[in-house]
């Protein structure tokens, strides 16, 4: 289990258990991570409130994401404003342009599965 509390943004938060987003959350939360939720609907994730919109949050660590490509362009300037020290893109997510965004800002993007790196040990 990790010691560092990280906090963590998940952009795609859903209160369905089957969705990977979902899967992420509650592992995160087993790991001892801070999460913060954001989706399309509001909602709770483990006693955690999924909020909508783009609300403005402080110290964040890692934003995972959990939305397509063709739906993250009003993201860009949302997720950087957040000054993440990294975004991950989990399977499906990949993004170039966004990428590229994220780098030139000084924010590390990595194509990964947020599931994965914690059971692995690498989160």
């Amino acid at each position: 289990m990790s010691t560092s509390r990280k906090k963590t943004v998940v952009i795609g938060a859903t209160e369905n258990p089957a969705r990977y987003a979902n899967q992420a959350t509650r592992s995160l939360l087993r790991y001892g991570h801070d999460v913060e939720l954001i989706g399309l609907r509001a909602g709770t994730v483990a006693g955690h409130t999924i909020q909508t919109g783009q609300p403005m949050l402080d110290d964040v660590d890692t934003v995972t994401l959990y939305v397509g490509p063709q739906n993250q362009a009003n993201l860009y300037d949302y997720v950087k404003a957040m000054k993440p020290r990294r975004v991950i893109f989990n399977p499906g997510t990949e993004n170039p342009t966004f990428e590229r965004e994220l780098q030139q800002a000084g924010i590390e993007p990595i194509e990964a599965c947020t599931l994965v790196m914690l059971s692995v040990g690498n989160y």
